[in-house]
């Protein structure tokens, strides 16, 4: 055989090599791109320092889409489209998850009222503005508001739930304290202030629970026309304030 024919078969070999180095057949010489990481795997974004705040977002959707019997870790995972590990590597079960969630709640919570406070400037207006901040974030956020008075599901030894929760009852008592133009001071109670309180917190949950349960329907259905459940809110605390509704 001629020297001058030698060389053909060794072309030839080295074709197969360069596809097996990881070249697709008919685009030879490209570089092989890097396979996508899997939806829910450990690689996703939320990993870089978010991830937490991730599932607690995460959780308040699902929460607020699909109530607290569809809240879970797997599905506070699926929804943050993390493994199904993350959850409890942040928050060890699923009452910590919501607890911390709570706290969350609370603290949006206390800032409403904070604010609506903030704009008026007499002690009853200002009990008032609260009451309708804290109906008002009821509606806006149902689920949350009920996990947030769900004491069976929380633990209420977590710092962060904890503090947003006695923050939350301060708030309160303060409130109730300017109005009646004393100081309360939350850890020792008097019977008359414990009483003052009770029946502040009474009347402004309860009117929010019926509300977001649909039992105030029949009772404005009754009311003239226009009559909203704000509107009956306002006419409840001017009673109990002890100034008729429309002044």
């Amino acid at each position: 055989m001629a020297r001058g024919t030698t060389r053909k078969p060794t072309t030839a070999r080295a074709r197969p090599r360069r596809a097996a180095a990881g070249a697709a057949p008919g685009r030879a010489g490209r570089k092989p791109t890097a396979p996508r990481p899997a939806a829910g795997s450990e690689s996703t974004p939320y990993h870089h320092g978010a991830l937490r705040d991730a599932l607690l977002q995460a959780a308040e959707r699902v929460l607020e889409r699909d109530g607290l019997a569809g809240l879970t870790l797997r599905a506070v995972a699926r929804e943050a489209g993390v493994s199904h590990a993350a959850p409890t590597h942040h928050f060890g079960d699923l009452t910590g998850l919501v607890s911390e969630l709570a706290a969350i709640g609370f603290r949006q919570f206390n800032t409403a009222m904070k604010e609506a406070g903030a704009a008026d400037t007499s002690p009853i207006h200002k009990a008032m503005a609260r009451a309708k901040a804290y109906v008002a974030y009821a509606q806006a956020h149902p689920g949350m508001y009920g996990l947030m008075f769900r004491t069976e599901r929380l633990d209420y030894s977590r710092p962060s739930l904890h503090e947003a929760a006695e923050a939350s009852f301060a708030g309160l008592a303060g409130s109730i304290g300017a109005s009646r133009q004393e100081e309360i001071h939350q850890e020792a109670l008097s019977l008359d202030q414990a009483a003052a309180i009770a029946r502040a917190w009474s009347l402004v949950h309860g009117f929010t629970m019926l509300l977001l349960d649909g039992r105030l329907k029949d009772i404005l259905h009754r009311l003239p026309e226009g009559t909203d459940a704000e509107t009956l809110l306002d006419a409840m605390l001017r009673i109990a304030v002890g100034k008729p509704p429309g002044c």
